[in-house]
């Protein structure tokens, strides 16, 4: 059987969006069919190898946001924002609004597209100048190493942005599901965007016009067991070119991991909440001050694993740069450049994920006065 992810239909001259990435085995299919085996391609030698569960770093747990007191405008649950997104970048949503329904409903049905046969999900596979679709993305040279995961990737909102040539329509409800969850999550990232707006100086939607048009794309992810993991990534070290990321966890397995002061550090999922981290553009917007967090994903030899990440993020043709309101000549001055959001996305889906190469390229060459 061919394991590899292609759609040979890829309509021609099909227009260049953020980039393209090449196709890859199925890591599903290839556990399915030998478990014990970890080809070579999925090696990772200089991995950091697993924290301690002893160790100090592996007791240190992410800010938690009661989300619910947050969207009330109380000034002690946005101070602790504040702090979680200028120490760590990352930080978990409890009381969001969004019914454990949904959430359970979501899980269920992204379960349920990775147990279609593989040849029914290469019907959704990605075309050849497309990021949306089934298969894997940053995939850039047939050297590269792979990391142990199968996802598919959707432009959910606006919805006349997608292109239901990737949706498996004919699993049942999956379009429904996944059109309730993009809303209920939408309502919440509208939150979220007005309290960065306010933080960064600005009125509550201060943001929402500086990007443009909002846009959301769902990557549902599957990370299937491994015989060993501690020689496998299943998703290696990078951030995320979004403005921020809404990440559902499985809340049994402990898969996340986010870089905090030179340690992986995992993040212990709370049931039901969502995770937020803060992106490139939100990084770059902040001058700084709001950091975007490496982080990865590791696996484990008992159970398999799924995620859902939504991502939020502007209008391809917006320009993002440094607040005027987060520039101060004296203490902080301008640390990146003006980029096009479209031009960003190409620099990075042009690159294998590798940490935070894709903020490097957009720095200036000014340092930070004491």
């Amino acid at each position: 059987m061919d394991l590899n992810v292609e759609n040979g239909g890829a309509i021609k001259n099909e227009r260049l969006g953020w980039g393209k990435s090449l196709p890859v085995p199925s890591i599903q299919e290839i556990v399915r069919n030998d478990f014990q085996s970890v080809p070579e391609r999925y090696i990772h030698q200089n991995r950091d190898k697993p924290l301690n569960p002893d160790s100090l770093s592996a007791s240190l747990e992410i800010p938690a946001i009661d989300f619910s007191v947050l969207a009330k405008g109380d000034e002690d649950e946005i101070k602790k924002l504040d702090l979680a997104c200028k120490e760590w970048g990352f930080f978990q949503i409890i009381n969001h609004g969004v019914r454990e329904e949904v959430l359970h409903k979501m899980k269920a049905t992204v379960a349920a597209f990775f147990e279609l046969p593989l040849e029914e999900k290469k019907k959704y596979a990605k075309g050849a100048n497309e990021i949306q679709g089934y298969g894997q993305n940053f995939v850039v040279s047939e050297q590269q190493k792979l990391d142990w995961s199968d996802m598919i990737y959707l432009i959910t909102l606006p919805p006349e942005n997608r292109n239901y040539k990737f949706w498996p329509l004919t699993l049942p409800g999956f379009k429904e599901t996944v059109e309730e969850y993009s809303k209920e999550v939408q309502k919440v990232a509208e939150e979220i965007y007005a309290n960065f707006s306010i933080l960064m100086g600005m009125d509550r939607v201060g943001l929402k016009r500086l990007q443009g048009k909002l846009k959301q794309g769902i990557r549902m992810n599957y990370y299937p067991v491994c015989s060993r993991p501690d020689l496998v990534l299943g998703i290696s070290p990078h951030s995320d070119g979004t403005s921020f990321t809404l990440l559902l966890q499985d809340d049994e397995v402990t898969g996340l991991q986010i870089k905090h002061k030179d340690a992986w550090i995992p993040v212990k999922p709370i049931p039901n909440s969502l995770v937020v981290n803060v992106g490139d553009a939100t990084e770059i917007q902040s001058n700084g001050m709001y950091k975007s967090i490496e982080h990865r994903a590791i696996t484990n030899e008992k159970k398999q694993r799924i995620s859902i990440a939504a991502f939020m993020f502007p209008d391809d043709e917006q320009e993002i740069g440094p607040l005027e309101s987060m520039i101060d000549d004296n203490h902080r001055p301008r640390m990146y450049r003006n980029i096009k959001y479209l031009d960003y996305m190409r620099e990075k889906f042009a690159r294998r994920m590798e940490g935070k190469a894709h903020t490097d390229f957009v720095k200036l060459e000014t340092k930070v006065k004491p």
